[in-house]
């Protein structure tokens, strides 16, 4: 069951999707910490514990993958779940998001309640899992 309130990171250069994103995900309970590349997004993960933390792949400065091997480097986000947007579903960059340590594969197009329901969905499987 999903606990009210879990924190999650959405790291996303492109303001619009990530606005939307966030919106929907606050409408369902969670806090939203919003980041627009991936520098900004690890130093609000070494900042705070966050349940989650969905990223973009193409930003500046620092990209998503980049991004995701960072985070697995530390030992508090070495479980944390990671899902990753990307408009790019070919099978090789899903196979080195899976390397770098995702734990899913968002598809950009995809509806914000698709979207909402990975995460509820991944968020309930995380927190049952913790709870046994």
């Amino acid at each position: 069951m999903m606990r009210r309130g879990q924190r999650i990171l959405l790291v996303d250069d492109a303001v619009a999707t990530r606005r939307r994103i966030a919106q929907v995900l606050r409408a369902i309970g969670f806090e939203v910490t919003e980041a627009s590349e991936g520098v900004e997004g690890l130093y609000k993960a070494r900042a705070t514990a966050f349940d989650m933390v969905i990223t973009d792949i193409h930003m500046p400065a620092m990209d998503g993958l980049a991004f995701l091997r960072e985070l697995r480097k530390l030992d508090e986000y070495q479980r944390t779940p990671i899902l990753v947007l990307s408009s790019d579903a070919s099978k090789d960059r899903i196979q080195e998001v899976r390397q770098a340590g995702g734990s899913a594969w968002i598809e950009k197009s995809a509806n914000l309640t698709n979207i909402a329901e990975l995460v509820r969905s991944t968020m309930e499987s995380v927190s049952s899992s913790v709870d046994r």
